[in-house]
Parts: structure tokens; C-alpha cells; sequence
């Protein structure tokens, strides 16, 4: 399960002023995956990466490997990265694209990045929070801010009861 992209007129595309890769580099997130047992595989420009779900420039995850390029945005790194981290370390082998299909670990997920987003420098919750939004992740509230200061109580219990917070 993934967030969907809002459709938007041509015109307007908040996504394309995100944060990228590019902007904070690979150390600071391979330092904080390694954390929890994950690789970070940088992809050269130009080339598909691989296990992407969205494809383009988004992260893509196979067992414990996320992968990214230099473009890829910050939220797509750490959204992806977070739903292995959710994951029984018995099941983070067989991921390959996709996952999990539970909206419960989805809302895990997104709770998760924005937590971690604060231990990436020039990053934190309040930019990752503005760049989730402008991608299309939609929450009852209207925003991601709102959903996580008022909404996400089943998802920070879910990441308590797992040591994840």
C-alpha cells in the first residue's frame, strides 16, 4: 500500500521543489538505515531503480536494500526505508516493490519518516511533512502535519509496542 499522487493541473507541480537526495547527500542516510540493519544503494543517474513501486526517481526496496539516486526525494527514502523497518526482520527478505498490503504498517510508515526525518540534517519533520504533502500523500485531516499531531495515535502506539519510538 502507497500513497496516491494528487492529480494537479499541469501547471502546478509542487513536488518538483522537494528535497532531494542531491541536497543532503547518501552519508547521513546510510548512517541512519544502518541503524536498523538496512543498505542504502546509491543508483547512477539516468539508470531505473530497482524494486522503485512508483519508478521514475522514487526509492525502491528489495530485502534490505533501499535504493535511491540523486534525485530521488527525501520522503520517497525514508517512506520506503521505514516500511522494512516495520517489518518483522523474518519478512524483510522476501520484499521485493511492494511492501506490505496493511494500512496499519502503511500508517506506521508514515508516521516513522517523519520521525527519522529529524535525525537527517537540513531535513526534519516540518520540511518532510511540507514535502509529503506536495507529493500527494492525502490523511483525513487535509494535511500530513494535522494527521500526525491529531490522528496518528493507532500509529505511534503501533511503533511503541515495537520498540520503534
Amino acid at each position: 500500500m502507497h500513497p496516491e499522487p494528487v492529480d494537479r493541473p499541469e501547471s502546478i507541480d509542487p513536488a518538483s521543489s522537494v528535497m532531494r537526495l542531491r541536497q543532503i547527500g547518501f552519508d547521513a542516510p546510510t548512517a541512519l538505515l544502518a541503524r536498523f540493519d538496512l543498505q542504502l544503494r546509491r543508483v547512477e543517474d539516468g539508470e531505473p531503480i530497482p524494486g522503485s513501486y512508483w519508478g521514475d526517481e522514487e526509492a525502491g526496496i528489495i530485502g534490505n536494500t533501499v535504493h535511491a539516486r540523486d534525485d530521488t526525494p527525501v520522503h520517497s527514502l525514508l517512506h520506503e526505508a521505514c516500511h522494512l523497518i516495520v517489518l518483522p526482520l523474518e519478512r524483510r527478505p522476501d520484499v521485493h516493490t511492494d511492501a506490505t498490503d496493511s494500512i496499519e504498517e502503511e500508517d506506521a510508515t508514515c508516521y516513522l519518516q517523519i520521525v527519522l526525518a529529524d535525525q537527517l540534517p537540513g531535513v526534519g519533520r516540518a520540511r518532510l511533512m511540507t514535502d509529503m504533502d506536495a507529493w500527494g500523500y492525502s490523511f483525513r485531516l487535509g494535511s500530513t502535519q494535522a494527521w500526525f499531531e491529531q490522528d496518528a495515535g493507532e500509529a505511534r502506539q503501533f511503533l511503541e509496542e515495537r520498540g520503534l519510538v
